[in-house]
């Protein structure tokens, strides 16, 4: 067996079934969980229609690299969403999903020799870390700032471990915290990648959940701001899952530094990376359209506008810039907060400190929890109304 994968933590969710075993909720409150990012507004019925009509592709092989329909249609989206210029034949790549292409992507672009680090934000979304250790490389958790919702701190990363460094993950916004990286951030993680060489990964995945009229930045977006319009050392990842409510579908896209994409697609196309047909015509009505996106965004901004002030009652928590979490701070540990929360409330939430790593004898996720609110709104208000009952009454038992 790979020694490797005696490396990898348990997964959040399977620290939670750990956590809230042997717990009984009440069974007269239905179960709500806000636990998973697993979107669950409709599917549109445009792109239920787009499957179904296009069933004969079941029947030929995919291309690895896209069929031309697809990467236009990316490349068009990329034009109108963020004013940019791509060739869709050589610097966009459709994949799998963001979380494979994720993982994949480490394996490609990181050499393991020479004690090679691979950076990401702390806290994170866990596939960077497992990515990084099955490729053989040594993890650095960048620290966040509670000050600035726990946006990174990129000058406290050492040096001596940007020299190591041949991967960064970033992820804008973040998970879990929807924080957005500016454009000044941007130009100082550039300067850091001319300087010591590293690859820059862009995870964007919530990139179309927003709450203010301007709508994030994205990465290729910054690079080109800047003047770097061949993307170098820069590959943004985005999918159709949040976008278009279709996780199942498993599909979005890559684009970036044209040199990073041509041995991106030599490794997929021998792990087995190509997209079904099927699945790529649905993707290439999903990307085509942008009426969905606009009324899916509406209905985040409706939830979040009457869920947060409840919480804020009781609670450290704020609209986020973007995404579809609240990062809430708790009084007390966030793991008997989130025990405690299912055996006398039947609503699940996520303890923050499963989503971060401790350093320096800090985690800083630790006395925070993550609140996934992809159900409907009406589903969400009774969970954050049960959650406000729940801190009442804890906070009259001390």
């Amino acid at each position: 067996m790979n020694p490797l994968l005696q490396k990898l933590q348990p997964y959040p969710f399977e620290r939670l079934r750990q956590l809230f075993a042997g717990v009984t909720p009440p069974a007269n409150l239905r179960p709500i969980s806000l636990g998973i990012g697993e979107p669950k507004h409709p599917t549109p019925a445009f792109i239920e229609k787009a499957l179904m009509e296009n069933l004969a592709g079941l029947a030929v092989y995919p291309a690895t690299g896209g069929e031309p329909a697809l990467k236009q249609a990316g490349a068009g989206w990329l034009a109108r969403r963020y004013g940019l210029k791509v060739d869709p034949a050589t610097q966009l790549l459709p994949v799998n999903g963001s979380r494979e292409a994720l993982f994949a992507f480490a394996q490609t672009v990181v050499d393991p020799a020479n004690d090679a680090v691979v950076v990401c934000p702390n806290p994170f979304y866990q596939i960077y870390e497992g990515a990084a250790l099955l490729a053989g490389a040594t993890p650095f958790y960048a620290p966040s700032d509670p000050a600035r919702n726990f946006a990174i701190d990129w000058d406290q990363v050492p040096d001596a471990v940007w020299a190591r460094t041949r991967l960064l993950f970033v992820c804008s916004p973040g998970n879990p915290t929807g924080a957005v990286m500016p454009l000044e951030e941007w130009k100082r993680l550039f300067e850091l990648s001319d300087r010591y060489g590293f690859v820059i990964a862009s995870d964007e995945c919530y990139s179309e959940i927003y709450f203010r009229d301007e709508p994030p930045l994205g990465g290729l977006q910054a690079a080109a701001q800047l003047g770097r319009s061949d993307f170098r050392r820069l590959v943004a990842f985005t999918s159709l899952s949040k976008r278009s409510n279709v996780p199942g579908l498993r599909s979005g896209f890559v684009a970036g530094d044209a040199a990073i994409l041509k041995q991106f697609l030599l490794y997929r196309t021998y792990h087995g990376g190509a997209m079904s047909p099927v699945v790529q015509a649905a993707s290439v009505a999903a990307w085509n359209d942008e009426a969905h996106v606009v009324d899916n965004r509406a209905l985040y901004r409706q939830k979040f506008a009457e869920v947060t002030p409840v919480l804020a009652e009781v609670m450290d928590v704020a609209l986020p810039d973007a995404g579809f979490y609240l990062w809430a701070g708790v009084e007390g540990s966030d793991e008997s907060f989130a025990r405690d929360l299912l055996a006398q409330y039947n609503v699940t939430v996520l303890p923050g400190s499963y989503l971060a790593r401790e350093v320096a004898g800090r985690n800083p996720g630790t006395g925070r929890v993550r609140m996934a609110l992809v159900a409907d709104t009406a589903e969400c208000l009774e969970a954050a109304q049960r959650i406000a009952r729940f801190v009442r009454e804890r906070r009259a038992l001390r």
